[in-house]
């Protein structure tokens, strides 16, 4: 049942009446391969009603659901990677980041909270729900303990740059980018407060995209004597964008800190990553509310939004694995072709 319900989500289904109408409408032939079983008097292959799935999604086991959805990510090989292709960077990257399911929240209750470890290409990689009345730091290494970390660059938000997460990263042999806020006054004073005036530009870019201007600066300064765990180096990126409609210039200065020595990595990877982060941010969060509608979903019992939440997350990560990074488009593409998602998924 719940390959059935994978595979309504890859053609776009968005609440669980939309995943019963597909699994009723699925000819028999793919009922087959989802593995329903056929009735031995009429041959038939029944399907379930709509409450049967509402009650099966209620009562799985997010855990479970979410370390299954990882290791099939992680090994499963996109259709499009051939043998002996050429190969990406050299350091996997991962962005951490956390997003509240807003249609979850009752007049009792807040809005459930997840915490996802996603590659910088979009993939899902891993997804923890946050406990309630807390917030994402606990969640942070229990979410990444079940994933590879060598040869890795794992960016995060300013909530994130904490001492124990810095010890952490360096103890499993990985690297961090993160960024640095007032929320952490000393640190973030012992970083602000570096000669940038005196320290030469690194990298440089300009864009002219969504109506604006915008031109981002980054200087790195290596620095042994940093506050948090592993630290080498504290980042400036200074960022001036003009409204190319009203005139009107914003400039913003944000600080970074990187267990990455100036040996480990150029500033032209580390202005890629921190913008890479950025960019998985605001892709994932507006597919999943724009594309999905996960924001205007009203399912509230039981385990239900997580589950509902992590068929998302396999479905974003499945297209962008395969290369289609309009998912809006590769959904209206997909439409009511029931062996799509069977040939997408490897099931036939």
């Amino acid at each position: 049942m719940l390959c059935a319900a994978v595979s309504a989500v890859l053609t776009g289904a968005r609440s669980l009446i939309a995943i019963s109408e597909w699994t009723t409408d699925a000819p028999q032939q793919v009922l087959g391969v989802l593995g329903f079983a056929a009735d031995p008097l009429t041959s038939l292959r029944r399907v379930p009603h709509a409450a049967t799935v509402r009650r099966l999604l209620q009562r799985v086991d997010g855990d479970a659901l979410d370390a299954a959805i990882s290791a099939y990510m992680q090994a499963r090989t996109p259709p499009s990677a051939k043998p002996g292709a050429e190969k990406g960077p050299v350091r996997r990257v991962i962005a951490v980041d956390g997003k509240a399911v807003r249609g979850s929240r009752t007049a009792t209750a807040a809005a459930i909270q997840l915490l996802a470890a996603m590659d910088h290409h979009g993939v899902v990689l891993a997804q923890r729900q946050i406990a309630s009345k807390s917030n994402e730091i606990p969640s942070f290494a229990p979410l990444l303990d079940a994933l590879k970390l060598e040869n890795t660059v794992v960016t995060a938000d300013a909530l994130h740059t904490q001492h124990d997460h810095g010890a952490y990263l360096t103890s499993r042999g990985t690297h961090y980018l993160t960024v640095m806020k007032k929320n952490h006054p000393g640190l973030y004073a012992q970083v602000r407060k570096l000669p940038w005036r005196d320290i030469p530009l690194g990298h440089r870019t300009r864009d002219h995209a969504h109506h604006r201007d915008e031109i981002r600066r980054l200087k790195a300064a290596a620095f042994s004597h940093l506050d948090n765990p592993g630290a080498r180096q504290a980042i400036q990126v200074l960022r001036w964008r003009r409204d190319l409609s009203t005139g009107k210039l914003t400039i913003e200065r944000v600080y970074l800190i990187t267990s990455l020595s100036v040996f480990d990595a150029t500033c032209t990877e580390l202005a890629t990553w921190i913008r890479g982060h950025w960019g998985i941010e605001n892709l994932l969060h507006h597919v999943r509310d724009c594309t999905f509608r996960e924001d205007d979903s009203k399912v509230r019992t039981g385990a239900l939004p997580r589950a509902m939440a992590s068929l998302r997350n396999l479905a974003i990560s499945i297209f962008h694995q395969d290369g289609q990074t309009n998912i809006a488009a590769a959904l209206r593409h997909t439409g009511r072709d029931y062996h799509r998602p069977l040939r997408t998924l490897g099931l036939t």
